[in-house]
């Protein structure tokens, strides 16, 4: 108990030394400042005169600044020159010769007999450094570095050796080991004392002083724990306090030795607890010691501006932490609590002390050393709120806290804006692990974090009113602090608004699941509902805040963005699925509408996402309602409204779009028209065709000939829409209805479904039957479309449409001639007649005869293509097959008929070039 007083009163005392030293080192920066001040303006000369530069060559040049200051402010001493003389700086002369950005050859370098002139010194200096640049490092860093190591080792060998040779006892050996290391440290001190300068330029690493402290410090580290773990001469109070004293006091000496040495310091500080061992440990002694080392090593850390080290510190303090919580058989609450309120305290008050004002809240960026307290901290508080044996002992209100404490240090410390990061994942995993099945399930006893569909926390009133409040707090400060950095750091201002947004959202999504009614709670639609206005009251309240006013930047829109996600779980949660889909879909209209008044880009994209939760609804569920509920009854069903609606309410915000903002969102509004349009018109047809049941069956020669008509439909409807208000949208959109059209029928009639291949019915009337719903009223629908499109699509795009209806004709009247003769199932396997076979031939040519007169009426080369193809099938099925397999006079005819076909044509040719060639001979000589 004496131990541990002594050691807590000399860690104490140390901690009061740091502090005077600070005191005393900001003076010497406040006279170092001035005496930069007077440099600066002319009051004190920077040069000396030729003839003085040999008395200024003899004044040692690591003259350290705080002795040449006063020497320089206050009145001359003895044997300097009097004011009215010529003044004589030997410190400036030298720092004259050699500025500090340039570097100069080592002390071994030969002077220069003669002075070079100002134009050729430059270049004479750099010469001699690059000429000894490698001399420098091997005669600077390497040997000072090498020396430092061997010293050190040095230590340690010459205690190995009196062990093996026996020549000293333990209490010996270990009490030269002390005073090597003490003179180790002396040696450093004194030789800084005496004015040691690097007068190199990059060997600042090889600073002797700091060596030959950071050796000293190494020997005693090892001298108290041998005497502590290998002797046990000392107990393990007195070794804690002795390791602690040594690493504190190996960190303050970096305040004048560098950053490498407090690295040392703060390793062997963390290192002390464990290296020595105990049998009752005491966690209020190792979280006090923690503490002192942090705040020192933060106070430190600050004078210098030393991010790593900061870093480092922080890191070490939060391994601790966590190793405490995970291996400790049972964890002191408060003990927790401490060390994180400790952490947050030396980040806000003592490492962000210094950079907290108007500028710093004017700009953007970050601290990242925050990041390692933030991740460390909510870290913890995930443990104590999803840790089973910590929920069962109540920790998660504790836990919550520490979150709300992060929160507050970051909208304390504008720059520490990690900690909100940290504070909002951990919230949102912690309410994602309360929702059945799959929790996150943590146990820090068995050093495990991960998914295993366990729950666990059940749930209580309190996780429910921790929600509650968690998601107040990110609300409040979100919004607050988004409008306060919105015109300066917008970054910044949009991190706030985004976890003002999501981690409210989560916890309310969290708690439905886990408490509320998932068919339907409008208690929690009442929640959402207060969301969606307290969010678009908050994107317009930091809106008015921005530089412009009312921009609409990154911040506003995920404030507007939270409030179109807040009310789709309001509809979610207040209605059933069907008007959940109609209420989503016409929900897409008010944000269009709302760009009447503003220009918010958000505004567009936030319809076009009601477009796509409609359609990922429709595409989990097609009936829109459930199969079960959905009605038998032909086109008055729920498929009208659960398709029509949403068709209409995009086809109006697309409208209203083009004529506020007109960009990119209006665009996908118009295709997500289009598309729920046919998406009405194809459902209501399967609806009808499969009697009232919508299932995955394939679809049926009628029912695909249907979706065929609607695509064909749309391409036409589209080309019409697009003329009036032209969009790229609807002219893509309306060839891509044409080449889906296309498709349909090359996959699907002709190959597929076809009666020929398949035997299916084709109906008991002779002409409106399947052929004439599956093939002429496409052949039509397309050959109108290529005649409405002439001119206003690509060439190919209208004759591709030319060639489908020629091919959908053919098919038509072909099967139209096969079903004469075999009724009403015309299966290829039925075999051919001799009359059947020769009526083929005939219509074939028929055919061709027709389509190059419309090909010449029409002026359409496509059509005059395809029948010369046509023309050229029939005649090689005459020669072909009809000579073989036709007798009699239908083989005559067929020939007869064939040769009038073909000479007909050569006439009419004839006639046609001879018509063509008059007229230009006509129009030649007029």
């Amino acid at each position: 108990m004496f131990e541990s007083l002594i050691g807590l009163v000399a860690i104490i005392a140390l901690f009061v030394i740091i502090s005077r030293q600070q005191g005393r080192i900001g003076l010497i920066e406040r006279e170092l400042g001035a005496l930069r001040s007077l440099v600066l303006s002319g009051a004190v000369p920077v040069a000396a005169k030729p003839s003085e530069q040999g008395r200024a060559d003899t004044v040692p040049v690591a003259a350290s600044a705080a002795d040449i200051a006063p020497t320089q402010i206050s009145e001359p001493a003895t044997g300097e020159p009097k004011p009215s003389e010529p003044p004589s700086a030997p410190a400036q002369a030298t720092e004259a010769k050699i500025p500090a950005e340039e570097s100069v050859p080592g002390p071994w370098s030969a002077p220069q007999a003669t002075p070079k002139t100002s134009e050729e010194a430059p270049a004479a200096v750099a010469k001699a450094a690059r000429q000894s640049d490698v001399e420098t490092a091997l005669g600077t860093r390497w040997a000072v570095w090498v020396g430092g190591i061997a010293l050190a080792l040095g230590g340690l060998f010459l205690i190995r050796y009196t062990i093996e040779a026996g020549i000293f006892g333990p209490g010996v050996r270990l009490t030269m080991a002390g005073l090597l290391g003490l003179v180790l440290v002396g040696a450093g001190e004194f030789i800084r004392r005496t004015g040691f300068k690097v007068p190199v330029q990059g060997v600042a690493g090889a600073y002797i002083p700091a060596i030959l402290t950071a050796a000293g410090a190494f020997i005693l580290f090892g001298t108290v724990y041998a005497a502590h773990g290998i002797y046990g001469f000392i107990g393990p109070a007195l070794a804690f306090a002795l390791l602690g004293a040594i690493g504190v006091a190996t960190i303050a000496a970096a305040l004048v030795h560098g950053q490498a040495l407090a690295g040392i310091g703060l390793i062997g500080a963390m290192a002390t607890p464990a290296l020595v061992a105990s049998t009752a440990p005491n966690v209020w002694a190792l979280f006090g010691y923690l503490a002192i080392v942090l705040a020192a090593t933060g106070v430190i850390a600050r004078i210098r501006d030393w991010k790593s080290l900061m870093a480092a510190a922080f890191f070490g303090t939060g391994v601790w932490t966590i190793l405490y919580m995970m291996d400790a058989p049972g964890v002191d609450l408060s003990a927790v609590l401490f060390i994180n309120a400790v952490t947050l305290v030396v980040l806000a008050f003592v490492w962000l002390g210094s950079r907290v004002g108007g500028a710093d809240i004017a700009k953007d960026g970050f601290d990242w050393p925050s990041i390692v307290p933030g991740a460390f901290v909510a870290f913890s508080a995930l443990g104590l709120s999803v840790d089973s044996t910590f929920v069962a002992a109540g920790y998660a209100l504790p836990g919550a806290l520490v979150l709300v404490a992060l929160v507050g240090t970051a909208l304390y410390r504008p720059r520490a804006v990690p900690l909100l990061h940290a504070a909002g994942v951990v919230t949102v995993m912690i309410h994602l692990g309360i929702i059945p099945p799959t929790t996150i399930g943590s146990d820090l006893s068995q050093g495990n974090l991960g998914f295993d569909g366990l729950p666990v926390a059940t749930g209580n009133a309190l996780t429910l009113r921790i929600g509650i409040g968690l998601g107040l707090v990110f609300v409040v400060a979100g919004l607050w602090a988004a409008r306060r950095f919105a015109a300066a750091a917008r970054i910044r201002a949009a991190s706030w608004a985004a976890w003002g947004v999501i981690a409210p959202l989560v916890i309310l999504l969290a708690l439905w699941f886990t408490y509320g009614n998932l068919d339907r709670d409008f208690v929690y639609a009442a929640g959402a509902a207060l969301l969606v206005v307290v969010f678009a009251a908050g994107g317009e309240w930091i809106a008015r805040a921005e530089e412009p006013p009312l921009k609409g930047g990154t911040a506003v829109s995920f404030a507007l963005a939270g409030a179109a996600v807040a009310g789709l779980l309001m509809l979610h949660m207040a209605f059933g699925s069907g008007w959940t889909t109609i209420l989503i879909g016409a929900a897409a209209i008010l944000p269009a509408l709302a760009t009447r008044w503003r220009s918010y880009p958000v505004l567009g994209w936030i319809s076009v996402a009601a477009a796509i939760a409609v359609l990922s609804r429709v595409a989990f569920d097609p009936t829109v309602v459930g199969a079960e509920f959905l009605s038998t009854t032909p086109v008055f069903n729920w498929l009208l409204p659960g398709y029509g609606v949403p068709a209409l309410a995009f086809g109006l915000a697309a409208w209203q779009l083009a004529r506020t903002t007109n960009g990119q969102p209006r665009l996908a509004m118009e295709a997500a028209a289009a598309l729920f349009a046919l998406l009405t018109l194809a459902m209501l047809v399967r609806h009808a065709m499969h009697g009232g049941v919508i299932n995955s069956d394939a679809p049926t020669l009628a029912e695909q000939a249907i979706y065929t008509l609607i695509a064909i439909g749309a391409g036409a409807i589209l080309v019409a829409i697009d003329r009036r208000s032209p969009s790229s949208v609807l002219h893509y959109g309306s060839m891509a209805a044409g080449v889906i059209s296309v498709a349909f029928v090359v996959i699907q009639h002709f190959l597929v479904l076809n009666p020929l291949f398949t035997d299916e019915s084709t109906g008991r009337i002779p002409v409106f039957n399947l052929l004439f719903l599956a093939y002429l009223l496409p052949a039509i629908a397309a050959g109108g479309l290529a005649l409405y499109v002439r001119g206003k699509r690509p060439k190919w795009y209208s004759a591709m449409l030319a060639l489908l209806a020629s091919l959908l004709a053919f098919a038509y009247a072909t099967l139209s001639v096969r079903r004469l003769f075999k009724g009403e199932f015309i299966g290829l396997w039925s075999g051919l007649g001799q009359l059947e076979t020769y009526t083929y031939s005939a219509l074939w040519l028929v055919i061709g005869v027709v389509l190059l007169t419309a090909g010449v009426w029409l002026k359409s080369q496509v059509l005059r293509i395809a029948s010369a193809a046509l023309i050229a099938i029939a005649v090689l099925k005459v020669f072909l097959f009809d000579m073989s397999e036709l007798e009699g006079v239908l083989r005559a005819l067929s020939f007869i008929g064939l040769g009038a076909v073909l000479i007909g044509i050569g006439l009419f040719y004839q006639r046609l070039l001879t018509r063509a060639a008059r007229e230009k001979l006509t129009a030649s000589e007029q």
